[in-house]
């Protein structure tokens, strides 16, 4: 089963970097996001490709047009949160009062209930499952922001499979689609999205692919993006993740859709037998 997703977000939307981190700084860089989001649709369009796109409510309150044409195109629509904040720094109430706005803004624009979440940066980890409750409560049935191993924004290291679960936190539960990790070198490997995409090579993402039998996919607009301005503050490190490989990472997205076949979250949730699923207790 391999997995079709994208995050809707502007190029500006860096995580825990002081001079995007907020509403009133987005203001201040140039949007990109229309091009970027058209260049998406159309590649797909012309392989009769569906996908889930998890949006911003802040995207669809500047650009409602935006995600009413990614609806349009018959792709799913999810919440990527309202304002892309890293859910371990926020307080409870802050996740809950963000979450509620973006499902409101996202279902204005769309008139039909988004049922499918993946939080910023796969920033749900240890210690903050009350998230889970709060989703369940606003009525998300899918989430998809499990990220099993170590990473820079957290990750759920220890939560114990990389394949579609049932997650259960105190009776509330959510279908997990985590995303999905590959054994080598003795570690769990990420290729299928972001910076690891674009970092390994094209034969090797094959390879992998090849050998999964699970993929989660999870690509943002600024990922194929080549002329996005540098933020110059960003450490080297994090400007080599950031825009290593932006020049051919269309051109391998492109190779990748017709190498393997794809289907949406939706598609994929219903393709599932949840009865006989594996449940994770979580708290």
């Amino acid at each position: 089963m391999n997995i079709l997703t994208f995050d809707i977000e502007e190029w500006f939307h860096i995580l825990d970097n002081d001079s995007t981190r907020g509403e009133e700084s987005w203001r201040k860089f140039p949007s990109r996001i229309h091009g970027n989001v058209e260049r998406i649709l159309t590649m797909l369009d012309d392989r009769g490709q569906r996908a889930t796109f998890f949006c911003l409510g802040w995207v669809a309150q500047e650009y409602p047009d935006i995600v009413r044409k990614i609806s349009s195109g018959g792709h799913e629509i999810g919440t990527h949160s309202n304002l892309h904040q890293l859910v371990y720094e926020q307080k409870i109430e802050d996740f809950e009062d963000d979450i509620k706005k973006s499902i409101s803004i996202l279902e204005d624009v769309l008139g039909e209930k988004v049922l499918s979440y993946r939080a910023p940066g796969f920033s749900i980890k240890r210690g903050n499952e009350r998230v889970f409750e709060i989703l369940v409560e606003n009525g998300i049935q899918v989430d998809s922001s499990i990220f099993p191993v170590k990473r820079a924004h957290g990750g759920y290291s220890d939560f114990g499979v990389a394949r579609p679960v049932m997650v259960d936190y105190k009776g509330a539960r959510l279908k997990e689609f985590p995303i999905n990790s590959y054994r080598a070198f003795f570690k769990e490997i990420i290729f299928s999205g972001g910076g690891y995409f674009r970092f390994f090579p094209y034969w090797k993402i094959r390879r992998m692919m090849k050998n999964s039998d699970y993929v989660m996919t999870y690509f943002h607009p600024r990922d194929f993006d080549p002329d996005q301005p540098v933020l110059d503050e960003l450490s080297l490190f994090r400007k080599f993740k950031s825009y290593y490989g932006l020049r051919t990472a269309f051109k391998r997205l492109e190779s990748l859709l017709d190498d393997f076949e794809f289907v949406d979250l939706n598609s994929a949730t219903q393709s599932i037998d949840w009865e006989t699923t594996d449940v994770v207790h979580l708290g």
